[in-house]
């Protein structure tokens, strides 16, 4: 029997209602007087935190992870992988440029004079500037809600008289959020504060200035009501829990400049509110006044500035004194303090008009410019892409192993500037980036690579291109369900024909060698790749390392060697030893050493008691795997691929190199038999490496 409708519905409520956090609740939304809020800051003072300490305390209260890069100690602030968000916004690779800002946010806390400055983010297209200030908005507004990020504001409870003489119970907010200790007059504010922060607590409560016109009205009119008598006033203010919003308009403002001909001031600072003016009978009356700016709302937390450069002069006025001075002046109204973190971005070309504006010097001067330039390092580079396209949202396609790493290097080379020295191809550089030793390269090489490549990461391809060229091909008919690196770099290459950024003919050349040389590293790749599919015989692997062990052990002890056929004492056999030791580039005059560095370190595992695995150490895994793959290569005659008729017993031995593919590499039915057949074109063609 069905259940009645009512009932259903009830069910389904009650379910989405046991989800709510009533407790937490509760506490966001705590109202209480004004002696309750002074106990609060008794307590704790630092709810009376400025903007700039609230948001360098927010970053911090992620934690952080200190590492060295290249004999460089580096500091990653995990706020910006987007915790609280499921990485959704997460920064990669821009450790340098976040501890500059992370530093911006530190001496600006501690009042060193970077609180008065507009941060600006500086950057190409596409390099994360609005996420970086996205990321800082949300985290704020999350902030807010814990204990940790608790702040507070005021309303006023007042009776009111109209025109008419009508009088009416109101509950007016401070328009502008502000602080509560406001309230305290500042001829008395600063003994209060002295007392509320107890010395041993060890913060000093900021004076964060004066009401704002609306409030500072209600106060003034409340005194003379209640003829000077403060305490009184005092029983009309509720203090609550402040919550930054940015979709409530609370704490969090986002200007875009709009066409120059309609752009108006009063969008920063309010306006009058015509509506009103009839009920007050004044339009320098604040209550007729609405203090719903940019500025005024984003009072006690964060504005954004989208495009910062763009601002026509009128609004750089409103600008420079909300940096310098933390002022506004509403229009009709006196200066107005504000306390919030003003942080715009801008791309080169507009910065580059700003430095050549002899008019925006006073702009200038008041700007601590931060540069968010591309990923110059490979891996951070692969994670922005495996975000977007992974097995959990790319459903029904298949992309084969290497398709983000192909796309995601082509990207970094365009970025890096040729070196100018050391003899390196621009491939090897970006290896040495990503944390790749390469012979005769020390750290102190690197670190001189970055030095002498000053505007590295300014230009190049942005990230949104090469993502856009990864959804066409991931769209496309072509592939069978599976998207491999060739089908993405050829859409990469199709798209530089209408490619709005590159400014000459040379630059797209030099951007299709680029493609290129990403498509000759995917071939060393796969040819690997499939080698240690085909060598992956453990049972094989494991015989010719215990016999190669047995060699140099005899070897380096001058004795001989046991042969298990013929019960004879033979000498080590040599062959045997360099085929395995070439593989991975042993010369003659170092094979002694390499075979006493192996011994020694058998010896050093027997001493803790441990055996040795050719797994532990890859230089000599790779070798023997090397090795096994030239024994074998010829029995599964990988060239007859690309005949048109394959043998049994080779198709069976195919099939096995298909499933190791498949299952240790992340190939599937279709991409595993492509990758298996363009290496059996390398051999054929005999490009293969021996």
């Amino acid at each position: 029997m069905r259940e009645p409708r009512e009932m259903t519905t009830s069910g389904w409520v009650n379910r989405i209602a046991a989800l709510q956090d009533r407790q937490g609740y509760s506490e966001q939304h705590w109202e209480g007087s004004f002696e309750d809020y002074l106990g609060i800051v008794r307590q704790n003072p630092k709810v009376t935190r400025t903007a700039f300490q609230r948001v360098y305390d927010m970053i911090l209260s992620h934690g952080k992870t200190e590492y060295i890069d290249n004999k460089k100690k580096l500091i990653r602030y995990n706020f910006f992988t987007d915790p609280d968000f499921g990485g959704k916004d997460a920064i990669y690779g821009l450790d340098i440029a976040l501890m500059k800002l992370v530093n911006v946010f530190k001496s600006a806390a501690q009042g060193y004079g970077t609180e008065k400055r507009v941060i600006l983010l500086h950057g190409p297209v596409g390099s994360s500037k609005s996420t970086i200030a996205r990321l800082l908005k949300k985290g704020l507004e999350a902030y807010s809600k814990t204990p940790e990020g608790a702040l507070y504001t005021f309303a006023w409870d007042i009776e009111r008289t109209n025109l008419d003489g009508q009088k009416r119970r109101e509950v007016m907010p401070c328009p502008m959020h502000e602080e509560p200790l406001h309230l305290v007059p500042h001829e008395w504010r600063g003994k209060v504060i002295a007392e509320l922060a107890a010395p041993e607590g060890g913060y000093a409560i900021p004076d964060t200035g004066d009401l704002c016109p609306a409030c500072r009205f209600v106060f003034k009119d409340l005194m003379t009501e209640y003829k000077g008598d403060w305490e009184k006033v005092m029983q009309h203010v509720r203090v609550r829990r402040l919550i930054l919003s940015e979709k409530d308009r609370v704490g969090i403002g986002t200007f875009q400049p709009k066409d120059e001909k309609n752009q108006d001031s009063t969008e920063l600072t309010g306006d009058i509110n015509y509506r009103k003016i009839a009920e007050y009978g004044s339009d320098s009356d604040p209550r007729a006044f609405n203090f719903d700016g940019e500025f005024n709302i984003a009072n006690r937390g964060i504005i954004e500035f989208v495009e910062i450069l763009k601002l026509d002069v009128a609004f750089l006025y409103d600008l420079l004194g909300a940096t310098q001075e933390h002022k506004i002046k509403p229009k009709k109204f006196p200066q107005t303090d504000i306390d919030e973190v003003i942080i715009g971005h801008t791309n080169e070309p507009e910065y580059k008009k700003l430095q050549s504006n002899e008019f925006m010097e006073a702009l200038r001067d008041r700007t601590v410019k931060i540069d968010i330039p591309y990923i110059s390092r490979l891996d951070e580079e692969v994670k922005i892409y495996e975000r977007d396209y992974n097995s959990h949202k790319i459903r029904g396609k298949h992309i084969a192993p290497h398709t983000l790493e192909m796309a995601a290097m082509w990207g970094v080379l365009t970025r890096l500037e040729e070196p100018k020295k050391h003899n390196l191809t621009l491939v090897q550089k970006l290896k040495l980036y990503n944390g790749k030793s390469l012979p005769n390269f020390t750290e102190d090489n690197i670190k001189e690579l970055r030095k002498e490549a000053l505007r590295e990461g300014m230009e190049g391809i942005s990230p949104r291109y090469v993502q856009d060229k990864i959804s066409n091909a991931l769209v496309s008919d072509k592939g069978d369900g599976c998207v491999n690196p060739f089908m993405v770099l050829n859409e990469l290459e199709a798209g530089l024909r209408q490619h709005s950024l590159i400014s000459s003919e040379e630059q797209r050349k030099r951007f299709r060698e680029l493609l290129t040389d990403v498509k000759r590293e995917y071939e060393d790749v796969v040819k690997n790749e499939v080698q240690r599919a085909i060598s992956a015989d453990e049972d094989a692997i494991t015989k010719l390392c215990a016999n190669y062990i047995d060699n140099i052990k005899a070897y380096t002890q001058r004795e001989k060697v046991r042969n298990k056929y013929t019960g004879q004492y033979e000498e080590p056999d040599e062959r045997l030893m360099r085929s395995i030791e070439e593989k991975i580039d042993i010369a003659e005059s170092r094979k002694d050493d390499f075979r006493r560095e192996i011994m020694n370190y058998i010896g050093a595992l027997a001493i803790e008691g441990k055996t040795f695995n050719y797994r532990t150490n890859e230089r000599l895994h790779k070798a023997l795997e090397l090795k096994l793959f030239e024994d074998q290569k010829d029995s599964i005659k990988l060239k007859n691929l690309v005949a048109s008729v394959v043998d049994r017993e080779t198709q069976e031995k195919i099939d096995v190199v298909k499933q190791r593919l498949i299952k240790n590499y992340g190939y599937c039915e279709v991409c595993s038999t492509d990758v298996l057949n363009f290496v059996a074109s390398i051999f054929a063609r005999g490009d293969a490496k021996e």
